[in-house]
């Protein structure tokens, strides 16, 4: 499964992807909104899910949200962000997001999300293969990654 995450901060983006790497995700990094749009408006990628910090240069998280949501598009976005009013919560599901998570944030909440988002997923959902004859029930769970450790990188179990 393919994530774009898009995250300015060089060290929190580097131990994202890093952890979501671990998880057997693949993994696209942008560190601004304008270069993410360019990734979303790509023909060649196909993303499962997006994760948007909110805060970005170019194009905020927000924008993003919109964006896709003004086309159309049904991708999955987590909202990944210091801001943590309830006020800004709204805002930020009210744009388009699906979730929201609040820097700091545990390892452990952060891929629990995700695999939430999955299931919530229009793309993810059980489709029936046939062929020759043959019916079977293909079910997205038979491909979800496999947590490797659920522990948290470095030496603090948050990331900021």
């Amino acid at each position: 499964m393919r994530i774009l995450l898009v995250e300015d901060e060089p060290d929190l983006g580097s131990a994202v992807q890093r952890t979501l790497i671990q998880e057997a995700y693949i993994v696209d990094w942008a560190q601004d909104g304008l270069d993410a749009w360019g990734y979303l408006e790509s023909y060649w990628t196909q993303y499962t899910l997006a994760i948007f910090d909110w805060l970005l240069p170019g194009l905020s998280g927000i924008e993003l949200c919109q964006r896709l949501r003004a086309r159309h598009n049904p991708l999955p976005v987590l909202l990944l962000t210091a801001k943590d009013r309830p006020e800004d919560t709204a805002a930020g599901l009210d744009a388009g997001a699906d979730d929201y998570l609040i820097k700091p944030f545990r390892k452990i909440e952060l891929l629990a999300r995700l695999r939430a988002l999955q299931r919530r997923s229009p793309q993810f959902q059980p489709q029936r293969i046939s062929a020759f004859g043959i019916s079977h029930a293909a079910s997205p769970a038979d491909c979800q990654p496999r947590s490797n450790s659920q522990s948290a990188l470095g030496t603090s179990s948050r990331y900021h």
